[in-house]
């Protein structure tokens, strides 16, 4: 009697040691996978330039969803209420003018580091490349060391498709493929809370920085 009621004891304790060994290799694989899998936000409008690019009666708005993937992440960016043909240039930017409330950022200079990215036009538009806490870029000469850009900004890809709006068409600025393009139409804003340039592809903000 006493020996089965050992080898029951030690039956029953290697059940339940081969239970927690189980409940642990699924709870560390899902604690490395905590990070977030996808992520949507808003890019805003410079107010000056909207009656130039939004069809009539309608608010412009922009909606980016972006999807983290193993070798590169998924985003999608989807413009509603803007004109038929008017066609922009996404860049993955350094900075922002616009603070969290919209207003403009007194201590503004300029975009840093620009990435171009795609082409835009009304509708939806998907990309694939790193984007997600890791998108950056580096030059090479050592004048500066690697440099994220996790703000979004599009411009427009034609001067004159702004010239109405008040913008001078003999001073484009170097936003398109041509380096003649108009001006920044929609732009994320800085994060309240974060450092101004831990815009919305830095899911993992860490003071000044994102982690990778």
């Amino acid at each position: 009697m006493v020996r089965q009621l050992i080898q029951s004891c030690v039956r029953g304790t290697a059940v339940v040691g081969s239970l927690m060994m189980a409940t642990l290799s699924i709870l560390y694989p899902l604690q490395a996978k905590a990070e977030v899998q996808s992520t949507q936000f808003e890019m805003y409008p410079v107010g000056q330039f909207v009656p130039c690019l939004a069809k009539p009666g309608l608010k412009p708005k922009v909606r980016v969803t972006v999807v983290r993937g193993e070798l590169n992440d998924h985003l999608n960016i989807q413009l509603e209420g803007f004109k038929e043909g008017v066609k922009f240039d996404l860049f993955s930017i350094e900075s922002t003018p616009q603070l969290p409330d919209g207003a403009r950022d007194p201590n503004f200079k300029n975009f840093g580091l620009a990435w171009y990215q795609s082409d835009l036009e009304a509708g939806a538009t998907s990309l694939k490349t790193i984007f997600l806490d890791q998108i950056f870029g580096i030059d090479t000469s050592g004048t500066r060391g690697p440099v994220n850009t996790f703000h979004l900004g599009f411009w427009f890809n034609n001067p004159k498709d702004a010239q109405a709006c008040g913008f001078d068409v003999t001073k484009p600025t170097p936003f398109n493929g041509e380096h003649k393009a108009g001006p920044l139409a929609f732009v994320t804003r800085q994060i309240a809370g974060r450092a101004v340039k831990l815009g919305p592809l830095c899911t993992k903000p860490n003071g000044q920085k994102c982690d990778p």
